[in-house]
């Protein structure tokens, strides 16, 4: 299984991201706080059906996270030549094509794989829209930070941002 992982790792780079790496997912950090903070200071928040009040609540998540045991942690700074959502939905059906049958990913940010979200009818990309790891629940920079990545908060609009993605994996 190591190896598999390692070679998923090496292919999340090849699609586009500048680190990827295994972590326990023990690592993996949920708060209550974090979804006020989409709720209270993202323009996205209930934009689109991956978003919160849509998305799993921190503590739905924590029960998923539980539920495995390893996970690929993705890292793109801003600006950087790829997308991490759209990263973590192509790592996450080739895991699952790996044999990784629970293999479930989680982007960065709201959904913009659609201009609007068909709310009557739902999503339109299913196969690949994911919630943000914020949307859930998940401490993002406690998570990162368990895990030997440096992140820290902008202290202008100037700044570079990082973004991390999540596939989880048993």
């Amino acid at each position: 299984m190591r190896k598999t992982l390692s070679y998923l790792c090496r292919r999340a780079v090849e699609l586009g991201a500048k680190k990827a790496k295994i972590i326990p997912a023990g690592t993996i950090k949920t708060a209550p706080w974090v979804r006020y903070k989409c709720q209270f200071g993202c323009d996205g928040f209930a934009g689109c059906l991956t978003c919160p009040p849509n998305s799993p609540r921190p503590e739905e998540t924590q029960r998923i996270i539980n539920s495995y045991s390893k996970a690929i942690l993705i890292h793109t700074p801003s600006g950087w030549k790829a997308d991490i959502s759209e990263i973590v939905s192509k790592l996450e059906k080739e895991a699952f094509l790996a044999g990784f049958y629970k293999a479930f990913g989680m982007g960065a940010g709201p959904c913009r794989l659609c201009r609007e979200c068909d709310w009557k009818n739902g999503c339109r990309h299913a196969d690949k829209a994911r919630p943000s790891m914020e949307a859930c629940g998940i401490d993002v920079f406690k998570t990162a930070r368990n895990n030997g990545f440096t992140i820290e908060t902008l202290d202008s609009s100037r700044c570079k941002a990082a973004y991390f993605g999540l596939v989880l994996v048993e």
